[in-house]
């Protein structure tokens, strides 16, 4: 069984957070475009508020989640799938 991975897409604003970016993985813009439509994927939209609802860029089959309740909705994918959550 895998384990569950947690990857951060900044495909704007990766140096943003820098000692986040060193301490968790990150997956480049075509690395997640090659794994798109993969059942082992699972893509999480976790921009909050304005920065969602004024996006006109949304990445298709993306779940939004409040990256605030990370620890709650966390809990509920499968630990052999690979979240990848991206904001900016």
């Amino acid at each position: 069984m895998k384990k569950l991975l947690v990857l951060l897409a900044f495909f704007l604003f990766a140096t943003a957070l820098p000692a986040l970016a060193v301490d968790v993985p990150t997956i480049s813009k075509d690395e997640l475009k090659a794994q798109l439509g993969s059942p082992d994927l699972v893509l999480l939209d976790v921009r909050s508020g304005r920065d969602w609802s004024s996006s006109e860029f949304k990445i298709r089959g993306a779940v939004r989640a409040s990256g605030k309740e990370f620890g709650k909705w966390s809990q509920h994918y499968p630990k052999d799938k690979t979240l990848v959550l991206y904001c900016a």
